[in-house]
């Protein structure tokens, strides 16, 4: 069974940092598609960060380039999203997803695996 458990949400001020994880089991991680989505209520979800672990190639949503990183710690088999300048127009619900394929990376549909969210919430 394939679960996907994210952690590192929280409350921060405007131009602070958070560094949300995501431990997944029962999925091979060392070659798939991972990502970080977003998603505020009556929105759909928003690709923020993907990357294909085992190219090691990442893409970020033009909203957060400069701003966000997103890696992978092999040893420990745990995503990360190191959220820096954090605006309130980041705060959402942040979703870690996987797949072991992936044709486009920031797309919701190429995703089958998802975790529960953690929420992120930027005070001005």
């Amino acid at each position: 069974q394939v679960q996907l458990v994210e952690s590192g949400g929280g409350p921060v001020q405007a131009g602070g940092s958070l560094r949300p994880s995501c431990a997944p089991s029962g999925f091979f991680t060392d070659r798939a598609c991972m990502a970080w989505f977003r998603q505020v209520p009556g929105k759909g979800r928003e690709g923020v960060a993907a990357i294909r672990t085992g190219s090691g190639t990442t893409v970020y949503h033009d909203s957060v380039k400069g701003r966000f990183t997103i890696s992978k710690d092999n040893a420990k088999n745990t995503l990360y999203l190191q959220m820096n300048s954090l605006k309130p127009e980041d705060t959402a619900m942040y979703y870690c997803a996987a797949d072991p394929l992936c044709d486009y990376a920031l797309g919701a549909y190429e995703y089958n695996y998802w975790g529960q969210g953690t929420q992120v919430t930027v005070s001005s």
